[in-house]
């Protein structure tokens, strides 16, 4: 699979000056967790679940959680399990081939040998498992019962851990709770795909809902345990681990408080301003920024759940031109000892030591999401890939 591997070889040429790379589940842990772009959240008890993992593959989805907890209600597990076993052997059954990344969002340590005992040889179609309120505490035993399964199923299974629990929230016992957390994903360091952050957990501590004009940065307790997250556990010096953007619960607004915060001028440029309006309608605007923000403070890729979400986290997630040619001349051998220099486009400075590990994480952004022609914008990207 590869991302934007939905739209026609041709369109691809013209949007990318290097294209994304392809990659499968088998490939290395440090591509597959910067490729995980919009990771689309479904129930685990959709009754056509196999023919909606087709379909989102079909439109550009490369990872996939089907989820046993929150989604669902507490009556539903055993269905939602059952559902899971049929729809994974209705899949295997298939000759579909570039299946998204596909993971299980469970409950408790004890559903993953059982899922993983019941799936059968359709495990080969499972990526690994999403471990929900993650502490060291509830979080070890996950961990072993994924390694214990892991091992006699002789699939590779990865774990992402969802921070979410109040103790993560609350100031006087976050960083305990920080370095708990570090201590019991260091140790399973080689399956720790990615961290996850669910701040609609973080939101309901205190009884708030961010609105559609909103991002979770405007929210500022959710803000500073994001700051603290990626402070200890997103570390650029080897330590750290890829963690994803916060969720976007909206697609579509009813009534607006604020202006859009789409300037006009881009998409005039890429003649869209149709798309520009959908966009605001779908409260995509609030999207778009919050993603945006996700990068900047050093998150990268993004819990979905909707299908409308996936492509905006695809399309700025793709290296521009400019950044790709930053990175390239930061990067060069010539240039280890350090130094500054003038940046190619001739706006700004770029300072060899200080910005190496940013180019670093550019170039392997670059790898998975490509880099777009000098004269693409992510208009051209979100334009190209919408289905006609």
């Amino acid at each position: 699979m590869r991302h934007f591997g939905h739209i026609a070889p041709e369109v691809r040429q013209r949007l990318f000056h290097q294209e994304p790379c392809e990659f499968s589940a088998d490939s290395p842990a440090r591509l597959l967790a910067a490729a995980l772009g919009a990771t689309l959240y479904s129930p685990a008890t959709r009754p056509r679940l196999a023919d909606d993992i087709v379909k989102q593959t079909g439109r550009g989805v490369v990872s996939m959680v089907l989820c046993l907890e929150d989604s669902i209600g507490d009556e539903d597990v055993a269905e939602g399990e059952e559902n899971l076993v049929r729809q994974f052997t209705d899949l295997a059954a298939r000759s579909v081939t570039d299946l998204p990344l596909l993971f299980i969002r469970v409950r408790t340590p004890e559903q993953i040998p059982d899922l993983v005992r019941r799936l059968g040889p359709a495990v080969r179609l499972l990526s690994g498992f999403v471990l929900p309120k993650f502490t060291e505490e509830r979080g070890m035993p996950f961990l072993e019962a994924q390694a214990s399964a892991e091992a006699a199923s002789g699939r590779r299974l990865f774990a992402m851990p969802v921070l979410e629990s109040p103790e993560l929230l609350y100031r006087e016992s976050r960083v305990e709770t920080l370095e708990g957390i570090f201590r019991a994903v260091d140790k399973y360091r080689e399956r720790v795909l990615a961290l996850r952050l669910g701040v609609t957990d973080f939101c309901s501590s205190y009884g708030l809902r961010r609105a559609p004009d909103m991002t979770a940065y405007d929210v500022q307790i959710v803000a500073s345990v994001i700051a603290d997250v990626v402070n200890m556990l997103g570390r650029a010096d080897g330590t750290g681990f890829t963690v994803t953007g916060p969720v976007w619960e909206y697609f579509r607004v009813q009534e607006r408080m604020f202006k859009p915060q789409l300037r006009r001028s881009p998409f005039l440029e890429g003649q869209a301003e149709e798309l520009r309006e959908a966009l605001i309608e779908h409260a995509m605007d609030g999207l778009l920024r919050e993603i945006t923000l996700d990068h900047a403070n050093g998150l990268l890729g993004k819990t979905c759940i909707h299908p409308s979400h996936v492509l905006p986290v695809h399309a700025l997630s793709v290296v521009s031109h400019e950044e790709f040619s930053d990175a390239q001349d930061i990067l060069r051998p010539e240039r280890c000892g350090g130094g500054v220099l003038r940046s190619q486009y001739t706006n700004k400075m770029n300072e060899v030591k200080p910005h190496r590990a940013w180019a670093e994480r550019t170039l392997l952004r670059a790898e998975v999401f490509g880099v777009a022609n000098e004269d693409i914008g992510f208009v051209e990207l979100l334009a190209a890939g919408i289905p006609a």
